[in-house]
């Protein structure tokens, strides 16, 4: 069967994350939300998307295709459900479809013709931004269940004081010498040639991806999830970094998310409690206003390719767009547009020759090239977010 991930109506929602992909490839538990449903089905995906999106993530339509909902993250009652999918059959949770079975020949799809197939079980699913961090917990504990069954650990070392030894999984090529893992209140997944060096103290559930590593002495606290390639230190709380993300010294980040490529500075603190204690609120692309999280915490959202330079403090309930810049003393307002440069004192246009030349260092260094269809999708973020930006 021919598998398809689409955005769905969430999409909007879930941005500065999903300007520069799709919803299918949003990372939160020990996977991005693509690889959980190839995983769960035992078929690659293709996905529909944004158009200027679609180059780099193309869709391959066949004459049978099941048609899913990426916002809807699998477990095995589900996954059942869309691999049994029959011809004019939809499965619907409530009032939102989750998946359908359609063919090439067909423009549209009229529900009211097909056989809807109700789905009653519980499944974890991302309506906005913060649902990436705030339902980590129960992402990585999911993945954790499924991709180390009937699997077997590698040796914790001798030097590693361990508390729920049970709880922790480490696999080939990780190096972790002197560290505390505690995995009482969660799982601990160490990925393949990964590295957390000696003095870190790490809570569950935490989940650090290949190539992933913490510095000395870091002091993580659960539901935690290091991308591929990304590095950590400081203190990291409830917090969730996407691939090739950079928070390698001192200073606190909490209930956050943050995009790849991104870095921040010595010495950067996000708040994620207002000073009255009262319900945070965010940046909504949607409605172009800030909006109510329901959430006591809530820390920062960093798109794609933003820095921050040391020292930068941002406040609760920051966003920060894709491509932004920031630097110099007190606090950045609470909504950064994509493609700004500067801080507390004002910003101005970060214009894309600039931005470009950057990416293409940045990348470079991971052996990845900065192409012309990462520049066309920057292109478009950037002429996308130019009502935001005071120019």
């Amino acid at each position: 069967m021919n598998y398809i991930l689409f955005d769905g109506p969430a999409r909007n929602a879930l941005l500065p994350f999903t300007f520069t992909r799709p919803v299918a490839d949003i990372l939160i538990g020990i996977m991005t939300i693509r690889q959980k449903w190839e995983m769960r089905l035992g078929s690659t995906t293709t996905t529909l998307t944004e158009e200027y999106l679609s180059e780099k993530y193309p869709m391959v339509e066949l004459e049978e295709n099941v048609m899913i909902n990426a916002s809807f993250l699998p477990n095995a009652v589900l996954a059942e459900m869309v691999s049994n999918l029959e011809p004019n059959q939809a499965i619907f949770k409530g009032d939102e479809v989750i998946a359908f079975y359609t063919n090439d020949e067909q423009e549209e799809v009229d529900f009211d013709t097909y056989e809807i197939l109700e789905f009653q079980e519980d499944c974890i699913t991302l309506k906005n931004t913060w649902d990436i961090f705030s339902k980590n917990n129960l992402a990585i504990q999911e993945d954790f269940e499924y991709i180390t069954e009937d699997r077997k650990s590698q040796p914790i070392p001798k030097s590693v004081n361990v508390i729920g030894a049970d709880n922790v999984f480490i696999e080939e090529g990780a190096i972790l010498e002197f560290v505390t893992l505690n995995a009482s209140a969660g799982p601990i997944y160490i990925g393949k040639d990964s590295e957390i060096m000696e003095g870190s103290m790490i809570r569950g559930p935490f989940a650090l991806c290949e190539y992933g590593s913490v510095k000395m002495g870091s002091k993580v606290y659960g539901a935690t999830t290091v991308g591929p390639y990304s590095r950590i230190g400081g203190e990291v709380k409830n917090a969730v970094l996407f691939a090739h993300a950079n928070k390698g010294h001192e200073g606190y980040l909490g209930d956050s998310v943050i995009g790849e490529w991104c870095n921040m500075g010595a010495d950067t603190n996000n708040s994620n409690l207002k000073n009255n204690y009262e319900e945070v609120k965010l940046w909504s692309y949607e409605t172009e206003g800030f909006i109510k999280t329901g959430l006591q915490f809530c820390g920062l959202m960093m798109g794609d390719h933003s820095k921050c330079g040391i020292n930068t403090m941002f406040n609760t309930g920051t966003v920060v767009g894709v491509s932004a810049n920031i630097f110099g003393t007190g606090f950045p307002r609470n909504f950064v547009p994509s493609f700004s440069w500067g801080g507390a004192a004002g910003f101005t246009t970060y214009i894309t020759k600039k931005a470009f030349e950057t990416a293409r260092l940045v990348m470079s260094r991971r052996g990845i090239e900065f192409d012309e269809r990462e520049a066309a999708i920057l292109e478009h973020v950037f002429e996308e977010s130019k009502k935001w930006r005071k120019e």
